[in-house]
């Protein structure tokens, strides 16, 4: 186990260290926020690496890591029950207290991605979404907790922004994820579009594959839509770091398109540092005016 000053190193390299959109998004927090976003980051990323490290269907590698899994799920508990905790978990402990975050919503998170040492298909959308919660749309709702919030509909605009993010994640990441061994897109879409496993095993890139993936990204831009719908005016300046994250993905989603669909190419689709630079400022300016407007 890690020690604190171990933890609040990791805390600090994290978003460098992945290279994620969330650097970008957390940039304009106010200091207090931005520390305690990435102490939860952190654990999430922990959390989704435990599972994603040496991917594998031996039964003593996944038992251990569902025990490592189980010690996680008994530290959150720790917490909530103020029981002495390991020191690695200090900096979670004092987050999830001063900004009071439901102790759910980190034990759902944990379930979510254990789901990916057992189950390598999805049969259906509404299975996949139940996985979509459990990984992306729990964190958009310990997110909204911290940057705070004033409606309850802002809790169904940080869940639905979740299904966003991750479906389009998956888009992106079909190869990589098939690769794996994991398909996330649901069976039934596959059927629909004559678009079988083996094809997408064999990265068989057809008018069958472009009709499934232009449904698919439809679907994710249903939910981005989902998500603005249910966000208020007064809400944006609060929300900036997830209209951030929203800008960023959906310009990501758009290059999918823009690459006619093709995610087995060699070079992964991405958003350039310099663009996505440009969205958060852009974002960032657009809030100072409304609040200059209205204030």
């Amino acid at each position: 186990m890690k020690d604190t000053e171990h933890i609040e190193s990791d805390i600090k390299i994290a978003p460098h260290q992945s290279k994620t959109s969330f650097y970008y998004s957390f940039t304009f927090l106010p200091k207090d926020e931005r520390k305690a976003i990435n102490t939860v980051y952190a654990f999430c990323r922990e959390i989704d690496d435990i599972v994603d490290e040496y991917p594998s269907k031996n039964v003593d590698i996944i038992n251990k890591k569902k025990g490592i899994l189980s010690n996680w799920r008994n530290e959150i508990e720790k917490i909530y029950a103020n029981k002495n905790l390991q020191p690695y978990f200090y900096p979670l402990s004092k987050v999830i207290k001063r900004f009071d975050i439901p102790k759910q919503y980190f034990l759902t998170l944990i379930d979510g991605c254990e789901r990916d040492l057992y189950q390598y298909r999805y049969t259906t959308f509404a299975e996949l979404k139940e996985y979509c919660y459990g990984v992306a749309g729990v964190v958009g709702l310990m997110c909204i907790e911290i940057f705070g919030y004033k409606y309850e509909e802002t809790k169904q605009y940080a869940v639905n922004l979740g299904y966003a993010l991750q479906l389009t994640n998956i888009l992106r990441d079909l190869k990589a994820d098939k690769d794996k061994g994991y398909i996330y897109l649901p069976k039934e879409d596959m059927d629909k579009f004559k678009y079988s496993e083996k094809d997408l095993m064999n990265e068989v890139y057809n008018e069958n594959f472009i009709a499934l993936m232009q449904y698919e990204t439809q679907r994710a831009r249903e939910y981005y839509h989902k998500a603005r719908t249910a966000l208020r005016p007064d809400e944006r300046n609060t929300m900036l770091a997830a209209e951030i994250m929203d800008a960023i993905y959906y310009r990501l989603l758009e290059k999918i398109e823009l690459n006619d669909y093709n995610v087995f190419s060699m070079k992964k689709i991405t958003v350039s540092s310099i663009h996505k630079i440009m969205i958060a400022l852009k974002h960032w300016l657009s809030t100072r005016l409304f609040v200059g407007r209205f204030s």
